[in-house]
């Protein structure tokens, strides 16, 4: 008989109980085993829906289960607690983004998995795309020769979610996401922290960049987290980048050709420039001495892929492979450019960005 993963949940809300779980319920090498959330009678309930075999609410008395792997899909703040005591029970860890709210907590996970031979996934699941690789493969060839600038936006059709309001596209869902994860600034909620994230690992990943230092303003929803981000990045190696974050697209209507999501990045170099942008569906590579590159892309291709790092995650640990398509590590230096931005945002100040080195 194939091995199966023995798979457990820490956290099992909305996006958990109505994605994750039921996609991994459909895969024949997958056994979902253990679940671990606050409420027993939401506990209770996500354990017979799904036919787990072992619930409870102490994330310590899980993690002493046996287990193969767990996705962390807990609060944000929450992230570095249990993805350290899966780690240290010795379990392979799939961490929702944000991977952790602190640069150090997120290098301290890579490094105890290292040390575990364990493996990492953090699913910006964009960053798995077989484009967003193909853009890394020719960055990582010379593309655009050493990178100068670049120019990172994104955008969501979440102004209610970052707003306290109930988010429409979960009205008929078993559980909402709660306000405390999504519009508390004192838990880590708003959108950088929320999405952004999303568009900083899809950059770190195809550039191998190391940050530097980062310059933040933000305009706040009426909940008090931030709507909107501007931010002025600089990298170790002397170059600069904007970065920009909107909560506040218009929900889609029937005549709407938005997806209700944007992430464009710009690469600028010394020999050429990338341009990547998943709601127009383009990659391009135009360079100097005219060698240039694109992919012809498909309607569709921009979507956001939600189940390839599940696949991915499953592929790795069931045989034993390096997560070396996207490592925990560009989800890490995400981590450390938000924490610092939203320190610059309060400070008025430049602020330095926590450094990989630093940790390991």
């Amino acid at each position: 008989m194939d091995k199966k993963l023995k798979l457990g949940f820490i956290g099992a809300g909305w996006w958990a109980t109505e994605v994750q779980i039921p996609y991994f319920a459909s895969k024949d090498n997958v056994e979902l085993v253990a679940v671990c959330r606050l409420g027993k009678k939401e506990l209770e309930n996500v354990k017979d829906k799904f036919s787990f075999q072992f619930a409870t609410e102490d994330y310590k008395e899980f993690c002493n289960y046996d287990l193969d792997a767990v996705v962390i899909a807990s609060p944000h703040i929450y992230h570095f607690e249990h993805a350290k005591a899966a780690l240290e029970a010795g379990k392979h860890v799939l961490i929702e983004k944000p991977m952790t709210t602190e640069g150090k907590h997120a290098f301290e996970l890579i490094e105890i998995a290292n040390s575990k031979g364990l493996e990492i996934v953090v699913p910006q699941a964009w960053s798995f795309a077989p484009w967003m690789l193909e853009a890394k493969q020719w960055l990582n060839d010379g593309g655009v020769g050493e990178v100068k600038h670049l120019v990172c936006q994104m955008a969501s059709a979440l102004a209610d979610l970052f707003d306290a309001k109930p988010m429409l596209e979960t009205l008929s869902a078993e559980y909402q996401p709660p306000i405390s994860t999504w519009a508390d600034p004192q838990k880590a909620g708003g959108y950088g922290w929320g999405q952004l994230s999303h568009a900083l690992g899809v950059m770190f990943n195809i550039t191998n960049l190391e940050a530097k230092e980062v310059y933040s303003l933000m305009g706040l929803s009426s909940a008090g987290v931030d709507y909107y981000d501007a931010m002025a990045l600089k990298f170790v190696n002397g170059a600069t980048a904007s970065l920009s974050g909107s909560a506040t697209i218009p929900k889609a209507s029937g005549n709407d050709r938005s997806k209700g999501y944007q992430i464009d990045i710009r690469i600028f170099g010394s020999e050429g420039m990338l341009l990547l942008d998943i709601e127009r569906e383009r990659l391009e590579l135009v360079r100097n001495d005219g060698n240039n590159k694109h992919l012809d892309l498909k309607a569709g291709d921009g979507d956001y892929p939600q189940n390839l790092p599940l696949d991915y995650f499953v592929e790795i640990v069931l045989n034993g492979k390096k997560n070396e398509k996207v490592p925990a590590v560009s989800a890490a230096k995400a981590v450390a450019v938000l924490e610092a931005a939203y320190k610059s945002a309060k400070s008025g100040n430049l602020e330095e960005v926590y450094k990989l080195e630093e940790s390991l």
